[in-house]
């Protein structure tokens, strides 16, 4: 070996790992979503796409929307507020001019915790495009207290929203994507997913839980060419910052 090849290695390691220390502490997301933003593929390579979203009336969901139609995909809006999914479907069409017509976008109002309709909300679904690309988990609720303050109440709630509502609408539409052995299911997750956070208890317990569901499902559907997408953004601060519960 040559003389200083070693230090060289190792010092080219160091300074590799100096920068991603400094990019993730400038992040506001975990290492797969930084690394995809830069790499991943682009928006557009989802044109003609149909896309089922949920919590589609405001916050992420919304602006997902308007990405996800200004891409060329087909829409499935859900959330519980019809008049505001009407509301955002009328400002896909008009960001996507020339991209979309008025029957690419399906409103379909969906309450989470209603978990014995999602069969049937399925069944409107696939009436409707025939299929479901790629099912986008987004709604959620969030929780801000103190440890001791939190109602236990509280943490059951938001395991119903947050973690049993997802997994109860995938389960749902999973045999159609089992079917025809192709599929995409992405869950919008959290950095209070991987680590905890003052405050949150009933919210880091929630996504933590909803990390295991899917990172489970992952494994059981990889032979189906079905791929899991668990998303972990960082803070998000939109009109209302998010609906939560304070007790």
């Amino acid at each position: 070996m040559f003389p200083g090849f070693l230090e060289l290695i190792i010092g080219l390691a160091l300074i590799s790992a100096l920068g991603w220390t400094i990019i993730l502490l400038m992040s506001d997301a975990d290492v797969s979503l930084v690394l995809k933003e830069k790499y991943g593929k682009q928006p557009a390579s989802l044109s003609g796409k149909i896309v089922w979203l949920t919590g589609a009336s405001s916050g992420i969901g919304e602006s997902m929307a308007y990405c996800l139609a200004e891409s060329g995909c087909k829409l499935i809006l859900s959330a519980r507020r019809k008049e505001e999914l009407d509301r955002v479907k009328k400002a896909c069409l008009a960001s996507a001019t020339n991209k979309m017509k008025e029957e690419d976008i399906f409103v379909l109002p969906l309450d989470l915790v209603d978990f014995e309709s999602h069969t049937q909300k399925v069944q409107e679904v696939l009436e409707y495009f025939s299929r479901v690309d790629i099912l986008i988990n987004n709604a959620g609720k969030s929780q801000r207290a103190l440890w001791m303050d939190v109602e236990l109440s509280v943490d059951r709630m938001l395991y119903e929203v947050d973690v049993l509502g997802p997994v109860s609408l995938t389960q749902a539409l999973l045999p159609h994507m089992i079917e025809r052995k192709e599929g995409h299911i992405a869950v919008v997750s959290s950095l209070a997913g991987k680590s905890g956070v003052s405050g949150m208890r009933s919210y880091c317990g929630a996504k933590h839980a909803l990390q295991g569901y899917f990172d489970s499902l992952r494994i059981e559907v990889a032979s189906d060419n079905i791929d899991v997408t668990i998303i972990c953004p960082g803070p998000v601060f939109y009109n209302a910052s998010m609906v939560h519960f304070l007790d």
